[in-house]
């Protein structure tokens, strides 16, 4: 039996790689030619198996966490990445996003790194969120204050705006809930309750940013009656690069599917980003239905899968993860 460690990042890269061949087709596309299993070439040209940016960066944070909490560290290991020294899948970069890349580009020429992630409303692409599920194995124990600060930080590597540091603590208090073994469906209850109990009581962000979270958060907002994000029709979810949109449709995906190969497939086929929704979904369901439920012939073709197990098992480790899934 693999860690939950395993089942979360296995989950995150086989979600990503199932998504790298048709990033950026259109919904109606793939539901006349949907993905059902692992592809090669497509829209990057890389052969089966292949991950993207989104798993390269989660690596990074995983390892640095293996050593410890420095953010200086964490950014560093972006940095290498960038320069194609470190969790590329075949030896080079050939996707990064434009703010993160901005950012790391910043972080290289000296810029602290918490000060490097941009902080206007453009600035809030999905490019934290891809990457953050590691850091819930350190903050899972401790208290909710800790655990914003930390996540706030390790956000605002690339993306230091309030929306995109909620969708991250929205996402981990979430996975935390999980990998204590809650299903699904109480998880997203409790996560909603503590979450809008925390910001309720603490100045940390507008009440138009927490709303914009309405559907994920279970708020009334205005004459809208609360909706339920997992009674909402497909055509109501967008997945698009915009975090509250990554956010909105991993969950939906997690909601609405049984299995771990559902929940990815469905990720996928809403088109779009559909390497980053595949991840950040196929991460909670890894967490959900454990390592163990992941299909062979995907693990089997994934890109420098030993490695990927190697630092699983340093991270599990370190932070004295049992081995169920």
């Amino acid at each position: 039996m693999k860690s939950k460690i395993h089942s979360a990042l296995f989950g995150v890269a086989i979600g990503d790689a199932l998504g790298v061949p048709v990033e950026f087709k259109d919904r109606d596309e793939l539901k006349r030619f949907p993905v059902t299993g692992m592809r090669e070439y497509g829209s990057h040209g890389q052969p089966a198996g292949t991950w993207s940016d989104d798993s390269s960066l989660t690596f990074c944070l995983a390892d640095s966490l293996c050593n410890g909490y420095d953010t200086n560290q964490i950014g560093q290991y972006f940095v290498n990445w960038a320069n194609g020294q470190m969790w590329t899948p075949h030896g080079r970069v050939f996707d990064i996003g434009m703010a993160t890349g901005f950012t790391i580009h910043q972080i290289e020429k000296g810029t602290p790194p918490l000060l490097a992630g941009g902080t206007s409303e453009r600035d809030n692409g999905n490019g934290s969120l891809m990457r953050i599920l590691p850091l819930v194995f350190f903050i899972k124990d401790m208290p909710i204050e800790k655990r914003f600060d930390i996540t706030k930080d390790v956000s605002s590597l690339t993306h230091r705006h309030i929306r995109s540091v909620l969708a991250c603590f929205i996402y981990l208090e979430y996975a935390r809930l999980l990998i204590e073994g809650k299903s699904k469906e109480a998880a997203l209850v409790i996560m909603q309750e503590t979450v809008k109990d925390f910001l309720n009581n603490n100045a940390i962000a507008s009440q138009k940013e927490i709303e914009l979270y309405h559907r994920v958060l279970d708020i009334k907002v205005g004459i809208y009656e609360k909706q339920l994000i997992h009674q909402l029709e497909e055509s109501e979810i967008a997945s698009s690069g915009y975090v509250l949109h990554s956010l909105e449709a991993s969950i939906w995906c997690v909601l609405t599917s049984s299995s771990y190969s559902e929940t990815v497939l469905k990720a996928v086929n809403l088109g779009g980003d559909t390497d980053t929704t595949a991840a950040i979904a196929g991460g909670l369901a890894g967490l959900i239905y454990g390592y163990e439920a992941i299909p062979k012939d995907w693990l089997e073709v994934l890109a420098r899968k030993n490695d990927i197990e190697k630092l699983c098992n340093r991270m599990a480790e370190r932070y004295s993860i049992d081995k169920k899934t």
